[in-house]
């Protein structure tokens, strides 16, 4: 048997997690000082609402010891070999605490650095689950899971640009101009893909951009939102709409995301599904 490891700012939701037994390390997200494990000890909506009153935010990797807490689980469970897939080291110092947990794993753990994050890490554990429940061996389900970080796409609206631009992670110029502006993330970056005048013309640009991105090929999706269902479930049932969508998920953007994001961002990640 063959273990999948993943860390809560995949923002895997239970639907995927149950699928493909994917053990979650969770990630540390700071609230005025006070630490809460993401997942664990304060739901999305209570972290919101803290936010939403001016609590100061940051989140921390998880401990090496925290990554091997989860090794053993799986390596208990059955686990003879683990897949281990991670936000990336761009963004987190998570993959760090895992290199070290995996030294020290009861049974041999092949770690990928995604290069990325969020939901985007969550479309490369995904992959990885379907060529394993395939038959796939460790190295080539490793090796799907880095094809997908490359390939796949996303697109988003930030719900506090304040907080994106805070963090580093919001590119020079990308909310510049008027109007909302559509995101994608790249190499670590938020870059602006597109502009609306609105949420529901944001919509439409989004639906616009996948399109684009997806060039008539068939996708995996997911979408996501903070506090936002009606809008997300907008999108959601546009794309579900579409040739190109084989599958799409819903999730919502937790903790660790939001901290960077805020209440009212939501988007999709998507890539190709596999011939």
């Amino acid at each position: 048997m063959i273990g999948l490891v993943t860390d809560s700012s995949a923002q895997l939701p239970a639907d995927l997690r149950g699928r493909h037994h994917v053990g979650v390390v969770p990630i540390t997200v700071v609230l005025d000082d006070e630490p809460f494990l993401e997942g664990v000890d304060i739901t999305p909506a209570e972290f919101y609402e803290r936010l939403g009153a001016g609590a100061t935010v940051s989140t921390a990797a998880p401990s090496p010891g925290a990554v091997l807490a989860i090794y053993e689980q799986q390596a208990a469970a059955g686990a003879t070999q683990i897949l281990s897939i991670h936000v990336g080291s761009n963004t987190s110092a998570t993959i760090g605490a895992v290199t070290v947990a995996a030294g020290s794993s009861p049974v041999p753990v092949e770690v990928v650095d995604t290069a990325t994050a969020s939901f985007a890490v969550a479309c490369c554990v995904w992959a990885a689950g379907e060529a394993l429940a395939a038959g796939a061996r460790v190295a080539d389900a490793a090796d799907v899971a880095r094809r997908v970080a490359h390939e796949l796409g996303n697109v988003f609206v930030v719900g506090a640009l304040d907080l994106a631009r805070r963090g580093g992670r919001l590119a020079a110029g990308a909310a510049e101009g008027e109007g909302l502006p559509v995101l994608a993330l790249a190499d670590g970056q938020m870059q602006a893909v597109g502009r609306a005048h609105d949420l529901e013309s944001a919509v439409d640009a989004m639906t616009d951009y996948f399109v684009q991105v997806a060039g008539g090929v068939p996708q995996r999706v997911g979408v996501g939102d903070a506090l936002t269902p009606e809008l997300a479930g907008a999108y959601a049932a546009r794309l579900s709409d579409r040739p190109e969508v084989t599958e799409l998920v819903r999730y919502e953007i937790g903790p660790s995301v939001g901290a960077h994001t805020g209440a009212g961002t939501f988007g999709a990640c998507f890539f190709p599904v596999s011939p």
